[in-house]
C-alpha cells in the first residue's frame, strides 16, 4: 500500500510553500521593513529602546543611593511627568508646522547631550537629587518634543494599509526593550558601574540621530496654511479631536483601560502577601514583566493585524479582554496563574496599541497628525500614573486583590456601555 495515500485520505499533501504561507497569516508582519526609509527609523528604535531603559533605572537608582528614601524617587517621576506633558502638547503643535526630520535631529540631539550630562554628574560624583531631577525634567521636555513627531512620521513613510503591521513593528520593539533594558541595566551596573548606564544610552541615540539623518525630508504637505506653533495650534488640536468623535473615542478607550485597569502600583503589596511563599523578590519580577513579555509575544504573532478592516472593534475588543484578564490576575492567588492572565493582559494591550495608533494615523489629516500624537502621548504617559494613584488608594481601602478585580471588572463595563451608547467607534473601519 502507497503510505502517501494511507495518511492523506487518497489526497496529495498541502505543498510546502502553502503550508508556510499559512505560519505567515499569523506571523509579525514585516512589509514595512521593506521600505528604506522606515527600516532606518525603525532601526534606531531598536538601539534606543533598550538603551533608554538604562537611563530609566539608573536616575530612581542613582535618587535611592543619595537619599534612601523611596518618596524622593517618586518625586522625580513627577518631576518629569509635567514637562512631559507641556511638552508634548506643543511638540504636536511643532511637528505640524516644520519639517519632522529636522525637528526629530534636534530633540533626539538633545537627548543624547542630556545623556552626556547625567554620566558627567554621575562620574564626578556630584550626588545632587536637583541636578538629577532638572537633568530628568529637561531629557522629559526634550522626549515629549520628539514623540510626537516620530509617531506622525510613520504615515509619510508607509502607505496606509501597512499602518498597523508599522505599529506592531514599533510597539513589539519598545516592548521589547523594557524587558531586556532592565536586565541589562541590572547585569551591567556590578560590572562597569551606574556611570556607564549613562554612557551607553549616549551612544545609542548617536545611532538615533544618524538614521534619522539619512531620512527623507518630511515638511508639511503643499498647500498647508503656514502656521506657528503657539497656544492657539494645540487649542486647535483639541478642537479637532472633539469634533472626530472616533479619535475622542480612541483617546477615552486607553484612559479606561490603563486608569481603571493598570494594577503596578499593587504589585510590591502582592508580591509580599499574596505570593509571599513563592518568594518575594521572584513574585515581583515576574508581575512587572508579565505585561510586556505577553506585549512582545502579541506583536510577534501580529500577522493578522494588517488583514483587519473594522479597527473601532478591535481596540473595543481588545480593552474588553484586558479587562477580563485584569479581572482574573486579581482573583488568582496562585503566582503563575496570575503571570498568565497578566501575559494575556499584555498581548491586549498591544492590540489595542496597535489599533489606536492606526485609527489616529489614518483618520487625522497630514496637517493634524502631530498634535494627535502629542495629545497621544500624554495620555499613554499619563494613564498609568493616575492608575497608580488610585489603585494604591484602592489597595489600602479594600485589599489589593479586591482592587485589581474590581478594576478590571470596570473597565469591561465602562467600555461595553461607551460602545454601545457611542456607535461611532464601534462603526469604523478602514
Amino acid at each position: 500500500m502507497d503510505t502517501s495515500e494511507s495518511t492523506t485520505g487518497g489526497q496529495d499533501p498541502p505543498p510546502k510553500g502553502a503550508r508556510r504561507r499559512g505560519r505567515r497569516r499569523w506571523a509579525m508582519d514585516t512589509r514595512p521593513l521593506r521600505r528604506p526609509a522606515y527600516r532606518r527609523l525603525w532601526g534606531s528604535t531598536i538601539v534606543t529602546a533598550v538603551g533608554s531603559q538604562l537611563t530609566a533605572v539608573a536616575v530612581p537608582k542613582q535618587i535611592y543611593d543619595i537619599t534612601g528614601s523611596s518618596a524622593w524617587v517618586g518625586g522625580a517621576s513627577l518631576a518629569g511627568l509635567v514637562p512631559l506633558i507641556v511638552f508634548a502638547l506643543w511638540g504636536g503643535a511643532i511637528a505640524d508646522s516644520m519639517d519632522r526630520r529636522k525637528l526629530l535631529l534636534i530633540t533626539n540631539s538633545g537627548i543624547a547631550v542630556t545623556s552626556l550630562l547625567f554620566w558627567l554628574q554621575a562620574f564626578t560624583g556630584l550626588e545632587s537629587v536637583a541636578a538629577l531631577m532638572v537633568l530628568l525634567a529637561v531629557q522629559q521636555a526634550f522626549w515629549g518634543l520628539n514623540a510626537p513627531a516620530r509617531s506622525a512620521s510613520i504615515a509619510r513613510l508607509v502607505p496606509a494599509d501597512e499602518l498597523p503591521a508599522a505599529g506592531a513593528l514599533g510597539s513589539t520593539v519598545m516592548q521589547t526593550g523594557q524587558v531586556a533594558g532592565p536586565l541589562l541595566a541590572g547585569a551591567l551596573i556590578p560590572v562597569v558601574g551606574l556611570p556607564e548606564l549613562y554612557l551607553v544610552d549616549a551612544l545609542a541615540l548617536c545611532v538615533t540621530v544618524w538614521a534619522v539623518y539619512r531620512l527623507p525630508a518630511l515638511p508639511p504637505l503643499a498647500g498647508t496654511a503656514a502656521r506657528r506653533a503657539g497656544v492657539t495650534e494645540i487649542v486647535a488640536g483639541f478642537r479637532y479631536i472633539s469634533g472626530h468623535t472616533v479619535l475622542l473615542l480612541s483617546f477615552l478607550a486607553d484612559i479606561i483601560a490603563m486608569v481603571l485597569g493598570m494594577p503596578r502600583a499593587l504589585f510590591p503589596q502582592l508580591a509580599a502577601q499574596t505570593y509571599a511563599p513563592y518568594g518575594e523578590g521572584l513574585a515581583l519580577g515576574l508581575l512587572f514583566a508579565a505585561i510586556p513579555i505577553g506585549a512582545v509575544l502579541g506583536g510577534l504573532f501580529s500577522g493578522t493585524f494588517s488583514r483587519a478592516r473594522r479597527h473601532g472593534w478591535m481596540v473595543i475588543g481588545s480593552v474588553v479582554v484586558w479587562g477580563v484578564a485584569i479581572t482574573g490576575f486579581g482573583l488568582s492567588g496562585n503566582l503563575w496563574v496570575g503571570v498568565a492572565f497578566l501575559a494575556v493582559a499584555g498581548v491586549a494591550d498591544m492590540v489595542s496599541m496597535v489599533f489606536r495608533g492606526a485609527i489616529l494615523l489614518s483618520a487625522a489629516t497630514d496637517e493634524m497628525r502631530g498634535r494627535m500624537q502629542g495629545v497621544f502621548t500624554v495620555v499613554v504617559a499619563g494613564g498609568p500614573r493616575l492608575a497608580d494613584v488610585l489603585h494604591g488608594t484602592a489597595g489600602s481601602a479594600f485589599g489589593p486583590r479586591t482592587a485589581v478585580a474590581g478594576g478590571g471588572l470596570l473597565v469591561v463595563a465602562v467600555m461595553l456601555t461607551l460602545a454601545a451608547t457611542v456607535p461611532a467607534l464601534r462603526r469604523y473601519r478602514v
